[in-house]
Order: structure tokens, then sequence, then C-alpha cells
């Protein structure tokens, strides 16, 4: 059932760029220019199918590649260095103290969400999708690549704070890049 409903998360997060994407097809073009533009993700879009495409590898202590299995800062690390070309520490606690510091009230896409799960600073990490949607590489209990939501009270307990590490440039207040 946790995989379907994972499945499913998935499909309908992906779903939205695959309407706007025949959106612009159907589009009469400006210029050939504005609808390349248009047609393709921006990074941030990229890094998050690229994450949620990692939905379902194996969970394993220390693991950094799809091959292995991957832990949270292991999977974090991996899906930056492949699409943004950003090389992050393979911590949580480490990798908390990259970016600029933003409030719950202010996350969007792409940016990292922490957590203090084993009774110490920061001990865990993942990707935020929106819509109060982060996915992460959970632990040896769930064993995968999973998308979770923050107002679950596990994650709504142990939520530690969030950072905004964006490979891609600073995007303006739409959150274009």
């Amino acid at each position: 059932m946790k995989i379907k409903t994972t499945a499913i998360a998935a499909l309908l997060f992906l779903y939205p760029l695959a309407s706007h994407s025949a959106d612009v097809a159907d589009a009469p073009p400006s210029s050939e220019a504005s609808v390349q533009q248009q047609a393709e993700p921006n990074g941030v879009q990229k890094l998050l199918n690229y994450a949620v495409g990692l939905t379902g590898i194996n969970y394993k202590f220390g693991g950094k590649s799809p091959e292995t299995g991957f832990d949270c800062s292991g999977y974090v690390r991996y899906v930056f260095k492949q699409v943004g070309g950003m090389s992050l520490p393979h911590n949580a606690l480490a990798i908390s103290k990259v970016g600029e510091k933003i409030s719950h009230n202010e996350l969007r896409p792409g940016d990292l969400v922490f957590f203090t799960t084993l009774r110490r600073t920061i001990s865990h990490v993942g990707i935020y999708l929106g819509n109060n949607q982060f996915i992460h590489a959970s632990s040896t209990r769930t064993g995968v690549v999973e998308i979770s939501d923050l107002r679950e009270s596990y994650w709504a307990r142990t939520f530690d704070g969030a950072r905004r590490v964006n490979p891609f440039g600073a995007p303006d207040a739409a959150g274009n890049e």
C-alpha cells in the first residue's frame, strides 16, 4: 500500500509539468526561443523531477548511489550533484549549515528540510517538493526513498529547520530562475 501511495503521489507531482508542456505545444509560438524556454523545466523543476525519479531506491546507511542504496544525506547529496553540479557534505548536520536559513512558511520546492530524529541535533534531511510534501531516503523501517508529508505527526514533531541551497542561481519572488 505504501508503494502504491508513493507512486500516486509521484504521478500527481509530475502531472502539472506534463500538462504544462502540452499547453505550450498547442500555443502559437511568438518566437522559437520563447517556446523552447517555456517547454523546458527550470533547474529547480529538473532537480525535483530527478529526485522523484529515484523513489523506491533502497535505503542503506552510509549509501550514496542508486546501485548501493541511499541514506538521507547521501540521497540529497547525489541529487544536487547530478542535477545542479553542487557538492554537499555527506552528513545531515553538515548540510544544515549550507545555504540560507529559512522559516517553515518560506519553504519553496527544492529547499532542504531537516529533522532531529535521533535525540541529537539534525540527523535527517530531505528535499521539499511543495504542498507540505518532501522526498527523502527515509530509514531502515521503510527501506526506500519515499515521499512524506510534513504534517504527519512524526515529521511535524521532529522538524528542525530548513535551508535554501539553490545551485541554479537566485529565483525571483515568483520562484522563477
